[in-house]
């Protein structure tokens, strides 16, 4: 993992439900987002697999190996049904 950094995450849909906020400021030494995904997968018992999500930095869609920096805001978008 790498050096120490706060991300704003924003949850939606079954992950805001499953961790009770819609977003949090988090201090991490994760250095992706798949590594952030796999730590609140940890805390907060998410059992939607990273496949199955897309992950934006900073309001784009960006590859879950893409290194995260501090300041950064991350957003994890899970499938949504719609009607």
């Amino acid at each position: 993992m790498d050096a120490f950094k706060t991300i704003k995450i924003f949850y939606f849909a079954s992950l805001r439900e499953r961790c009770g906020r819609s977003e949090e400021l988090r201090g991490t030494a994760a250095g992706t987002p798949a590594q952030l995904y796999d730590e609140l997968r940890r805390e907060y018992g998410f059992d939607l697999q990273q496949a199955h999500l897309r992950v934006a930095v900073n309001e784009v869609f960006a590859a879950w190996d893409r290194p995260l920096a501090d300041g950064e805001t991350v957003v994890f978008i899970p499938p949504v049904a719609g009607g």
